[in-house]
């Protein structure tokens, strides 16, 4: 589990490419200063396992199921990366709760200046945009991020300018594909709401009319 706060950009060594997977060796520092094989580190928001790891750089394996739902096919030597150290109990939650299980891919439509603000607005697929609500939370290449406009095809963003600075996201340019996690709540609503009761229990009581009028959905 992760908060989606960056703590460090890393940097791509070494890819080893399978026929549908692909080994990575990353550059990194801050992440290493504790790290013990078989940690996670969430690398552009994927949950990645450490396989081996030196004073200055660790490998990773990156498994085909990976590969389709994420962007980390596409590195190349010298590509940085967004790393994030698993949260441990105690520490602060800068955040919100990631899983760093990637739901699939957005694109990036447009990028504009706001004041001191980078307003960045992303296209998705609907099984991604119906988990999005207006100031909610959503994970994009790991960094945590509020919601601060929607439509039927895209949602926006607004970066502060610590946030352009110490991730990727202020460097992606219009066009380049980022990996999503939309807040798992929303899931597990959908999950419990779509569920049938046969076995003769009581029917709950929660509907999707019920999560409007309480401000849980956009009406």
């Amino acid at each position: 589990m992760f908060t989606g706060i960056v703590e460090e950009l890393g940097k791509v060594k070494r890819i080893q490419r399978g026929s549908k997977s692909i080994v990575l060796v990353i550059e990194a520092a801050k992440v290493l200063e504790d790290v013990k094989l078989g940690d996670s580190i969430a690398t552009n928001g994927v949950c990645l396992t450490v396989t081996s790891f030196t004073e200055k750089e660790f490998t990773v394996d990156v498994m085909p199921e990976t590969m389709r739902h994420s962007s980390l096919g596409d590195l190349k030597v010298g590509s940085e990366v967004n790393l994030e150290r698993a949260l441990r109990l105690g520490d602060r939650l800068g955040g919100h709760l990631v899983s760093g299980h990637i739901d699939g891919l957005g694109t990036i439509k447009s990028k504009k200046r706001e004041d001191n603000a980078t307003v960045i607005t992303i296209e998705a697929p609907k099984n991604i945009l119906k988990y999005i609500i207006h100031k909610g939370s959503i994970a994009i290449d790991g960094v945590s991020l509020t919601v601060a406009n929607l439509d039927e095809s895209s949602f926006a963003i607004s970066l502060i300018p610590h946030t352009s600075q110490v991730t990727l996201l202020g460097q992606k340019e219009i066009g380049a594909k980022v990996n999503l996690e939309v807040d798992m709540i929303g899931k597990y609503v959908e999950r419990m709401l779509g569920s049938k009761e046969d076995k003769g229990n009581k029917k709950s009581d929660i509907d999707l009319d019920l999560l409007k009028d309480n401000g849980f959905l956009l009406a």
